[in-house]
């Protein structure tokens, strides 16, 4: 066995597994049709080192040629899909079938160039360059912007230039004088080496990617309150404490928020009604605090805002707005005559190392609001706002 030939047989090895791979993780992957494209990609490219074996040990070499160059292509085409996928891209697909036709009309008619010159090489490689320079161009321009997505950008674009390099390589030393003298070359040698590493590293930096996401998918999972849509406690508390970092020197407040009654109401009408009481001051919650706010369902009727970059004065207006807003609401399940309130403790943060403190303050507030008559806004005292601590019912 030469060196080409043990490339061969190693990449198809490694593309197969790859295949499997993809085809595992897209049973956990948000993106698994994407997996499942990337997992077509990797299987179709992998037979085209059973093709180019052909080529050298059969005796129908234009014929296992072709289907190597199609097989490549056609993996590098799949794989295109799988990645304009896996970052949410439109698919043109007419666009790629002529795209795929023509390159595999090109590769019949350049087959009985001479090998070797600047016309076959080129010719022959740039489908494969164009099509992966492609690929690269959405994992650069999403907008997630994370290094896994920019790394694989740039492993795409060189892998797109490396097709180039090889034609170039191709005319200076030569790739055989047939089709069958390919794989005895030692240009052979090179190009199935430098494809093994370049497969490996695309291979490996998308399962990464898709990896990644699987993980994020399941911490926002363990962070999700399922009921109200928001953040859990934990969720909450790991929001706050990534806010606070950004803006250590910042003002911060947090509005604490308690449904009143709300026992009476499961007693009164049933837990399902309970429940859209939780949906309904939930999606109101979500709906009225601004976009940097973190907002959690800090377990059973108790909620939480947490609004950065923001003075006290602003927090208590957040606060009454909310009051009002609660008072409003229109619940499925409950009769219109009963009017659903809820008590609110607004306190500020004095410190960035101060954050148990701020929540024990808010719900000192809070409680106070609920002994004072519910459907109240209560100030936490101890804070550098500009008015003393105070309960206030304004409508």
């Amino acid at each position: 066995m030469n060196g080409a030939v043990f490339f061969l047989t190693v990449n198809f090895i490694v593309a197969i597994s790859f295949s499997a791979v993809f085809a595992v993780v897209s049973t956990r992957s948000r993106s698994r049709t994407a997996a499942l494209w990337l997992a077509a990609a990797f299987a179709i490219a992998s037979l085209s080192a059973v093709c180019e074996l052909c080529v050298a040990y059969s005796g129908w070499p234009k014929i296992w040629a072709l289907g190597a160059f199609a097989t490549v292509m056609g993996g590098m085409l799949l794989l295109n899909i799988g990645i304009r996928q896996l970052y949410e891209l439109r698919i043109n697909w007419w666009m790629s079938a002529g795209f795929l036709v023509a390159s595999l009309i090109l590769s019949y008619t350049i087959y009985d160039l001479p090998r070797g010159t600047p016309l076959q090489a080129f010719s022959y490689q740039t489908p494969f360059a164009l099509i992966v320079l492609a690929s690269a161009f959405p994992a650069l321009s999403s907008s997630r912007r994370l290094a896994g997505d920019r790394f694989l950008g740039i492993l795409l674009l060189v892998t797109g230039v490396h097709f180039v390099a090889k034609a170039a390589l191709a005319v200076i030393v030569g790739s055989g004088s047939t089709a069958k003298d390919y794989i005895h070359s030692n240009y052979a040698l090179v190009s199935q080496s430098s494809t093994a590493v370049l497969m490996v590293a695309v291979g490996l930096t998308l399962l990464s990617v898709l990896a990644l996401e699987i993980m994020a998918a399941e911490r926002n999972e363990s962070e999700m309150d399922l009921l109200s849509g928001l953040c859990n406690r934990r969720g909450f508390e790991r929001g706050v404490k990534a806010a606070i970092s950004r803006r250590p020197d910042g003002q911060h407040a947090v509005v604490l928020c308690d449904l009143d009654h709300f026992k009476n109401i499961n007693d009164s009408y049933g837990h399902h009604a309970g429940d859209m009481v939780i949906r309904a001051f939930g999606a109101l919650l979500s709906s009225s605090a601004p976009n940097e706010a973190i907002v959690g369902r800090m377990g059973g009727e108790e909620f939480a805002v947490f609004l950065p970059n923001t003075t006290m004065d602003v927090a208590l207006l957040f606060a009454h707005a909310l009051r009002s807003g609660t008072a409003a609401m229109d619940i499925a399940g409950i009769p219109s005559s009963v009017t659903v309130t809820a008590s609110f403790g607004v306190a500020n943060l004095v410190s960035a190392d101060q954050l148990e403190e701020m929540l024990r303050r808010a719900d000192v507030a809070l409680y106070e609001a609920k002994r004072g008559g519910r459907n109240r806004v209560q100030q936490a005292a101890n804070t550098k706002a500009s008015r003393p601590a105070q309960s206030m019912t304004r409508p």
